[in-house]
């Protein structure tokens, strides 16, 4: 038991030495990124899709639509939209333009409008 102390003490001494040394190092993964400039809306075009279904209850419409600006493939998917007074607009089997969050993966219908 003697011996155990004193090999405990030797193996933390140099903790004590690099744990400020650290403490003062800049690393890269202490940085955080600036978050990249969202388009204005005026800036961020609409996407043609075809609407499946409107669900009021939980303030989604389903769309059809080709690719997406922000990288997101064509597909059939839920969108939560900004305002739920657009529900009662959209109707389904009917043809809008729509624009979302150009973040990736965004699931927000910013705007949208009936194509003619």
């Amino acid at each position: 038991m003697k011996t155990f102390v004193p090999l405990v003490l030797i193996a933390l001494l140099p903790a004590v030495f690099w744990l400020p040394a650290m403490a003062q190092t800049k690393h890269g993964y202490h940085r955080v990124a600036a978050a990249p400039r969202a388009p204005a809306m005026a800036e961020t075009p609409l996407i043609e899709g075809v609407v499946k279904k409107v669900n009021k209850y939980s303030g989604r419409v389903t769309l059809f639509h080709g690719p997406l600006p922000n990288g997101t493939p064509a597909q059939t998917k839920a969108y939560v939209v900004k305002d739920e007074d657009w529900l009662d607009q959209m109707k389904v089997g009917e043809r809008i333009r729509f624009a979302t969050d150009p973040a990736p993966g965004s699931q927000t219908v910013l705007r949208f409008e009936p194509v003619q």
